[in-house]
């Protein structure tokens, strides 16, 4: 199989990347409604809703705003307003889902913690749509840099780079199932589990950034870059209370 994966079936391009990405929108949904009619939830169903509702809003604002932060620099052409349009990043669509969560929470006057639910369909989703971004190559920006590191992979240029990619997933699936052991194994507080997840994962992406060929704009950082670090700003009690908890236990 080449990279990009480009399948062609009765004559018609197969756009499988957008296939891919609304199979992991329901997937991921269809995992949440099955993990919330095995556990009973603490928040009712129409607030429950509404929580919902201010996670798509904020992650599609979230998704576009930080896509183009990525490149500030495009032109306002009709070509480059449309592709504008279509840009987004997972980073962004976490965050900004965050927020909007926060938001609807405080509007509708829920106290409750929300985010265990989500935790494991959105690693989930997150895995099924790198899938795609894996098998699109360089036709999408989430290749990585020249290499000569042993897993160096030629992604449709010619060039053998890191296949970010890749590593994510075996990030994925590696945290997917330490998420599940700790929660079976320790008694976590609501709302925690997406906390350990969000902190994870905004670490990883933190650290795997430096493997991409970015733009960057502030202090030698990327604005995903930057955003990570905003993220673990947000969680900074959390991160305080974990660690003075890990010394606790080991001394």
């Amino acid at each position: 199989m080449n990279i990009p994966f480009e399948p062609v079936l009765f004559g018609y391009n197969i756009n499988y990347h957008l296939i891919l990405e609304y199979l992991a929108f329901f997937i991921g949904f269809r995992y949440y409604v099955y993990l919330r009619k095995q556990k009973k939830d603490v928040i009712s169903g129409i607030n429950r809703l509404s929580i919902i509702l201010g996670a798509a809003i904020g992650a599609l604002i979230g998704s576009r705003l930080v896509g183009f932060l990525e490149n500030p620099l495009v032109t306002f052409y009709n070509i480059h307003f449309i592709q504008l349009l279509n840009t987004k990043t997972i980073m962004g669509g976490l965050f900004g889902g965050l927020l909007g969560v926060e938001i609807a929470k405080k509007i509708i006057g829920e106290t409750q913690s929300s985010g265990n639910l989500f935790t494991f369909p959105i690693i989930v989703g997150i895995f099924i749509g790198r899938i795609g971004c894996f098998l699109s190559g360089t036709n999408e920006f989430t290749y990585g840099s020249e290499t000569t590191f042993f897993a160096r992979m030629d992604l449709g240029d010619g060039v053998l780079r890191h296949p970010v990619s890749l590593y994510e997933l075996v990030f994925l699936v590696f945290l997917f199932f330490i998420l599940k052991t700790l929660q079976k194994s320790i008694p976590l507080e609501n709302g925690l589990l997406f906390k350990y997840f969000m902190m994870s994962y905004f670490s990883f992406r933190f650290f795997i950034e430096f493997l991409k060929p970015n733009m960057f704009y502030i202090l030698g950082l990327s604005s995903i870059q930057i955003l990570c670090i905003i993220c673990l700003f947000y969680y900074y009690k959390t991160i305080y209370q974990s660690l003075k908890n890990a010394i606790k236990y080991a001394s």
